[in-house]
């Protein structure tokens, strides 16, 4: 089969490769894959972050957002069957740790990951464990599907805290997540909600996912332009996704007292903070990880379900796997939100 591979330490180093599929083990599902998205996290490893870089092991697949359909199933596995249509979680939890017995397997001590740890999605097929599986309707498109795995920590980040509905809310950082957050919070009743970027594209599809205003951070006061939409007040919610220092502190300056800080965006450094300062706003402050399994994947497939949310927008390019790395360059180079990649195109 074909697989999309990080063979190379360093900028870029991918290349597609025919590699052997493995057939489904014990407590496995094989999955042929119908479409698959590139995201944030495999960025970070074509640009080599130095904590990838720490851990993974090369040569690797790539890629943990797909969806497809199960062709294998392996011994003790009795809840999917051949045919079934699945999305993929991306945290392979252990089920047995505290955080898993208490019902966080998102927040597991044993987290791995598809494209990371084992090989990835960015191939003809698959093997996983079935326990990452989440059954969709046979009439579901794959290229809707194979978002619903980003689409999840959106919803964890406008639901988490006091939620959304009836309030004003910020999106900083309006990649494919940043985007779909504008689209939950709309779903799910926030009065208004801005959004914050510096890339044109971005910021365009916001208001087609139904920013009231969207932003442009590098020509536009993000702060005072907040503060005159609410009056002076700020903002309910802030929700960082863009991992930089000027987002975090954007997002903390536009916050209302009391307001809810949720941040999903890592800083790739630390951020000095000034506690006194905190103290006197007296934000909420909330860290996004991932999903709840399966809490989350419920709520978010709901919203799809029901046409509440089309993450059609978000949905720039529809490539054959074969021109996979050209998905990464186009994504490097801001002329592209959310690269899909499909199998046999």
């Amino acid at each position: 089969m074909l697989a999309l591979c990080k063979i190379e330490e360093g900028l870029g180093g991918v290349a597609v490769r025919s590699v052997e599929p493995r057939d489904a083990g014990a407590g496995e599902i094989r999955l042929s894959i119908g479409a698959a998205g590139i995201c944030g996290t495999d960025m970070q490893i074509y640009n080599w972050a130095p904590r990838m870089a720490r851990r993974m092991k090369l040569p690797r697949v790539l890629g943990h957002e797909a969806s497809g359909v199960v062709d294998q199933v392996g011994e003790g596995v009795d809840d999917i069957k051949v045919g079934d249509h699945v999305s993929l979680e991306s945290h392979i939890y252990c089920g047995v740790c505290r955080p898993c017995r208490l019902g966080r397997a998102h927040l597991c001590n044993a987290t791995t990951y598809p494209g990371i740890d084992i090989d990835g999605v960015f191939a003809d097929h698959v093997t996983v464990p079935a326990r990452i599986a989440w059954r969709n309707p046979p009439d579901l498109p794959h290229e809707v599907a194979a978002m619903l795995e980003p689409f999840g920590i959106a919803v964890h980040a406008c639901l988490e805290g006091s939620g959304v509905a009836g309030q004003t809310v910020l999106v900083n950082g309006c990649g494919p997540i940043g985007l779909m957050a504008v689209a939950a919070a709309r779903a799910l009743g926030a009065a208004r909600v801005f959004a914050a970027d510096l890339n044109p594209l971005r910021l365009a599809t916001a208001e087609a996912m139904g920013a009231d205003r969207a932003l442009k951070a590098d020509e536009t006061d993000v702060v005072a332009a907040v503060r005159d939409m609410t009056s002076g007040e700020g903002v309910d919610v802030g929700i960082e996704f863009s991992g930089s220092e000027a987002g975090f502190r954007a997002v903390f300056e536009s916050l209302c007292k009391g307001g809810d800080f949720r941040l999903v965006g890592a800083p790739p450094a630390a951020i000095p903070v000034d506690f006194t300062w905190w103290l006197l706003k007296c934000p909420r402050m909330i860290n996004i990880h991932g999903r709840r399994i399966w809490e989350t994947w419920q709520q978010a497939t709901e919203l799809i379900h029901a046409g509440a949310v089309d993450l059609g927008p978000v949905r720039s390019h529809v490539l054959p796997l074969s021109e996979a790395a050209e998905g990464f360059e186009l994504i490097r180079r801001g002329e592209a939100v959310k690269p899909l990649l499909v199998p046999g195109a």
